[in-house]
């Protein structure tokens, strides 16, 4: 729901209007149905509209709610607001409209900055305090909706996404060597407060920030779970553990169906989104919209997994929608793909995502989907190697398993003058790891996955390729309370089965047993992972850019090399890395940056 904007300046100048209408056009996708910009001397407030709950001018942003001396922007959505509206009624708050926008007003006008406690949903959102001057800024607990700032002794600028920010000018676009570093280690991973480049931040996922109309600021983590054995649950048993999961996820799912429109689900054909569909249908929903997507194969790869998907939309009756992409449209897709980007994301289905938004779009506002199981749950095959690894050898561990290449190996891609002293990327999982609340080395690598990979990596996909079409992508596996649930279960009934086996197993009898027991699969882009023809051609163009060879990140005899033999090259994941290469240079060529 919608993109936002703001800026404060701290210089005693008025804020700078016209920038701010330069980043609210670039997050127009983001907001199809409506904009406005709010203005008052050193602070100014702008939103693009993806009208979904109160679709009446009364839920318009800029929300000023002139008794409070509030004025809100607010991207995302508030599943619980109708149940936080009657309890601030009742405590004698009077609305004008029927959105969770002004409920969260009312709600920090209650409750301060401790209102993010209520909040049951996903949310970036802005608050000026009209009698203090103050800046609110915050951010839901898994980080699924973004808020990424520029500072400088004179002002800060804001929006929900990077280029958004680049478009009001002004931002120092120099490139940040640790976050490359980071990109190059992490599987492109940059954790947060660092993007990409040197004046963009980004505000931690759990965080509100308090700006002072001096440019000071605190920043209030409001949530960290822990990722240990509940001794209120010390008796549980593997069916007591399977009956939560599926309970908890229950209660998510209707949560997510608050909405003045339709709600969809992308339906993959894997376990995590099937069981959305089959969960709806038990609650008794008719009508579901269900969409899939298949690409033309390639490599010995299937481009599509319809044997799945076909097989959940027929038992429970869904309105399926399958999504054939033509060959033809995948080669545009990827420079689309690329532009929706708020930072280079090198994993492929990006494209996918893109190009099935642009389609489900035309027929639904809003869509559930099976994102973040796999690392809540832990489905990935990475995990398996840490079960039994002694908590001192997490760090060592988690490096051999997930981490694209040794540090070292980064001397041989990266020309010198890009090169880092340190191995940031081995610290920051170090100090991550060592903090207190995990209690075995896969409790530590969840908890890191799911606060931190999961944010800047599968989320941040989904949220950038779905708005780039005006789509709104709900995540059921990330609703908090499940997330908190999902961490308090041993990891043995986790791995169970291959991965994810706790879920496997609440899933017999609800969902189809060939989609339970079938190979786990991935949302397939063939062309992509077997790079040959007009896609090799386009990575390049990308790499022997004149920009690319201005820039000089790329030491050319390795380039050279990559490009003489694509495929071979792959990260310890299985990732091509020319491709990985090329994606930054496309990102960088995208977005202007010299």
């Amino acid at each position: 729901m919608c993109g936002l904007a703001g800026e404060l300046r701290f210089d005693g100048a008025p804020a700078d209007v016209s920038a701010l209408h330069r980043t609210c056009a670039s997050l127009a996708a983001r907001g199809p149905d409506g904009s406005g910009v709010w203005a008052s001397g050193p602070v100014a407030l702008a939103h693009r509209r993806l009208a979904i709950i109160d679709l009446s001018s009364a839920g318009a942003q800029p929300m000023t709610d002139p008794q409070l001396g509030l004025t809100v922007v607010f991207n995302g959505c508030i599943y619980n607001y109708e149940q936080l509206r009657d309890e601030l009624a009742g405590l004698g708050h009077r609305f004008f409209s029927h959105s969770d926008t002004e409920v969260i007003g009312k709600a920090y006008k209650q409750w301060g900055i401790r209102c993010v406690d209520r909040f049951k949903g996903m949310f970036a959102f802005a608050i000026a305090e009209r009698d203090t001057g103050r800046l609110i800024l915050a951010r839901d607990r898994l980080g699924i909706k973004p808020l990424y700032l520029d500072q400088t002794r004179e002002r800060l600028r804001f929006a929900s996404s990077l280029p958004a920010l680049l478009a009001a000018g002004g931002v120092d676009t120099s490139l940040d060597r640790t976050a490359l570093a980071y990109y190059m280690t992490f599987h492109s991973v940059v954790p947060p407060p660092r993007t990409i480049v040197n004046g963009v931040r980004k505000l931690p996922p759990a965080t509100v920030r308090v700006v002072e109309p001096d440019g000071t600021h605190t920043d209030t983590c409001y949530w960290d779970p822990p990722f240990t054995r509940d001794p209120e649950r010390a008796t549980w048993s593997e069916r007591d553990w399977r009956d939560a999961v599926l309970d908890t996820l229950r209660t998510a799912v209707q949560r997510r169906m608050v909405a003045d429109v339709p709600v969809g689900v992308l339906l993959s054909g894997g376990i995590d989104s099937s069981l959305v569909v089959a969960l709806l249908a038990e609650a008794g929903q008719t009508g579901l919209q269900t969409f899939s997507i298949g690409f033309d194969s390639a490599g010995n790869e299937s481009g599509d997994e319809f044997e799945y998907s076909d097989v959940v939309a027929q038992r429970f009756a869904t309105d399926h929608h399958k999504i054939k992409i033509d060959s033809s449209r995948l080669l545009p897709g990827i420079d689309a793909a690329v532009a929706a980007m708020s930072e280079p994301m090198v994993s492929h289905d990006c494209v996918a995502f893109h190009l099935l938004s642009q389609e489900v779009s035309r027929s639904v506002k809003v869509v559930q989907s099976g994102q973040g199981a796999d690392e809540v749950l832990g489905g990935y095959d990475w995990y398996p190697p840490l079960a039994g690894v002694a908590r001192a050898d997490a760090v060592g561990a988690y490096a051999d398993v997930f981490f694209d290449r040794p540090f070292g190996d980064l001397a041989g891609l990266l020309e010198p003058e890009w090169l880092i002293d340190d191995d940031a990327p081995r610290a920051y999982i170090t100090d991550q790891f060592a903090r207190p609340g995990a209690e075995t080395a896969l409790d530590a690598a969840l908890r890191n996955d799911t606060e931190i990979m999961l944010v800047d990596d599968p989320v941040k996909r989904v949220d950038n390729m779905t708005m780039a079409a005006g789509l709104e992508a709900r995540v059921p596996f990330l609703d908090h309370d499940f997330v908190e649930l999902a961490a308090r279960i041993p990891p043995e009934l986790k791995l169970a089965d291959g991965g994810k086996g706790v879920l496997k197993r609440a899933s017999r009898g609800v969902v189809p047993d060939e989609v339970i027991d079938r190979t786990k699969g991935y949302f397939p882009v063939p062309a992509i992972r077997q790079l040959d023809g007009p896609y090799l051609d386009r990575v390049r163009a990308a790499l022997t850019d004149p920009a690319a060879r201005k820039r000089g990140l790329f030491r050319p005899a390795a380039v050279d090399a990559l490009l003489a033999d694509p495929n071979t090259a792959r990260t310890t994941l299985g990732s091509n890395v020319l491709w990985q290469l090329a994606l930054l240079e496309m990102w960088l060529q995208s977005t202007g940056i010299t």
